[in-house]
């Protein structure tokens, strides 16, 4: 739902009707005269159906009627397979990608499917209504995508019912998946939501599932991690979500993440099961644990991989993974020393065409080079001079890009002398200048790099 003022439908419909019966104008006219008024009064009419008062009704929607059917259908008046029916209606009515189906969820939200799937949910579960649980479970993660619906969720004990649900279903991997998708999606952006969760001890359910007959096989698993350590709420100044990554990490979740990398090399779930390493990875102490666990060597062994099969959300969640964890000063050098920056520059000739990618490597490069002159000359030594030229000549206008690559430059030659008589021959100056002069993103970082190669006119 939008952020405007609200208006509710009966409101909606009167507007409509005074339009007819004050300004006479016809049905149709009347209904587009009232949408174009109440937007342009910065009212929010998502959710609201776009009825016609005496022609058409409310209760004529198809969301609506099978909201109301679902409603009786809870009071214990319909057997399972007849809520499934039910259910599975809705599900098509508001997941196809269109915007009908995102009308079709503003009018479930705003009617009351948050709390009435909530409550199926609590009445299904530990019965062996699996089909129908995993339907609710799959309408509760479609209906969860903004702040209204999450505060739904919220107000009705979603995060207890869901975790009810989840511990109930430890060894139906359906459940566990679709359970875990509305953890992801409840907790996006709402930080009560994920305090409430935490508070419900979610933190050592996930450890249990990571380690049973089931792991590595549920993805929304590991975006439910990254979801609960992500501080996406913009409404709070302080985000709790740091302390519950070192609780991730207290109870071993980061040794066990660590462990299905190895175990899933080529699994749907590895970019995910990165993605929430990296969330878990969040001072100093835990990166060095875990490289100390093995997890170095696993995400090298990753980077490898994904050159070769050509994944490249794969390459990009491996050296973002890569890069968090050479936040250490001790990482740094083990990571030199395990042959990464030859590894990273084979994988840059790998994707060689893709600028988000390169951007990702030169992220890791930027990192290890900082504060460390001998690393910086060891990645010059590796071609990390001749891949920043050829990248830079060739993404001109990938900006994100050309600004890492020029962060990445300031640090190879802040502290290393012989480094910027190589680059300088290479002709990165005119290449740093053009950026510069093409990006205002770019201005402050190719500033830094024109002063640390020495030229007085860089700003």
């Amino acid at each position: 739902m939008g952020a405007g003022r609200t208006i509710s439908q009966e409101a909606f419909e009167e507007v409509v009707k005074e339009n007819i019966d004050d300004l006479d104008m016809d049905p149709d006219e009347a209904l587009q005269d009232a949408i174009e008024t109440l937007t342009l009064q910065g009212v929010d009419l998502s959710g609201i159906v776009k009825c016609i008062p005496g022609v058409t009704s409310a209760s004529d929607n198809p969301v609506i009627r099978l909201l109301e059917d679902l409603k009786i259908s809870d009071t214990g008046s319909m057997d399972d397979d007849g809520k499934a029916v039910l259910l599975d209606q809705l599900l098509v009515l508001c997941s196809c990608d269109s915007k009908k189906s995102s009308e079709f969820t503003s009018v479930a939200v705003r009617n009351g499917g948050i709390a009435i799937l909530c409550s199926l949910c609590s009445g299904l579960h530990g019965r062996g209504s699996e089909k129908s649980l995993v339907l609710a479970l799959c309408n509760l993660h479609t209906l969860l995508k903004d702040i209204q619906s999450t505060e739904d969720f919220r107000n009705c004990d979603g995060p207890k019912i869901i975790v009810d649900v989840l511990k109930e279903s430890s060894h139906d991997i359906k459940q566990l998946d679709s359970g875990f998708s509305v953890v992801a999606a409840a907790a996006t952006g709402n930080e009560v939501v994920k305090e409430l969760f935490m508070d419900l001890k979610i933190d050592e359910f996930i450890l249990e599932t990571m380690k049973g007959p089931l792991k590595g096989h549920i993805q929304s698993l590991y975006d439910a991690v990254r979801v609960l350590l992500t501080p996406d709420d913009n409404r709070v100044l302080v985000s709790q979500v740091f302390g519950y990554s070192r609780r991730f990490f207290k109870i071993g979740v980061a040794n066990v993440l660590v462990d299905a990398i190895h175990d899933n090399l080529r699994s749907n779930c590895l970019v995910s099961i990165c993605i929430a390493l990296r969330a878990v990875s969040v001072n100093d102490e835990i990166c060095r644990s875990i490289s100390e666990y093995g997890g170095i060597d696993a995400t090298l062994i990753c980077i490898d991989d994904s050159g070769e099969i050509g994944n490249k959300a794969m390459a990009k969640a491996c050296c973002s993974l890569l890069s968090k964890l050479a936040g250490s000063d001790s990482n740094k050098n083990a990571i030199v020393q395990k042959g990464g920056l030859d590894r990273l520059i084979k994988l840059s000739s790998r994707f060689s065409d893709d600028p988000s990618v390169l951007q990702e490597i030169m992220s890791i490069i930027c990192t290890l080079s900082l504060r460390s002159p001998e690393n910086a000359a060891r990645a010059v030594e590796a071609g990390v001079g001749d891949m920043a030229i050829l990248a830079m000549q060739k993404f001109t206008s990938a900006y994100q890009m050309q600004k890492q690559c020029c962060l990445m430059i300031r640090n190879l030659v802040v502290r290393n002398v012989e480094n910027r008589s190589i680059l300088l021959g290479l002709g990165i100056e005119k290449l740093i200048r053009r950026a510069k002069s093409s990006h205002e993103s770019c201005n402050d970082a190719a500033s830094a790099a024109l002063r640390d190669f020495g030229f007085d006119d860089y700003k």
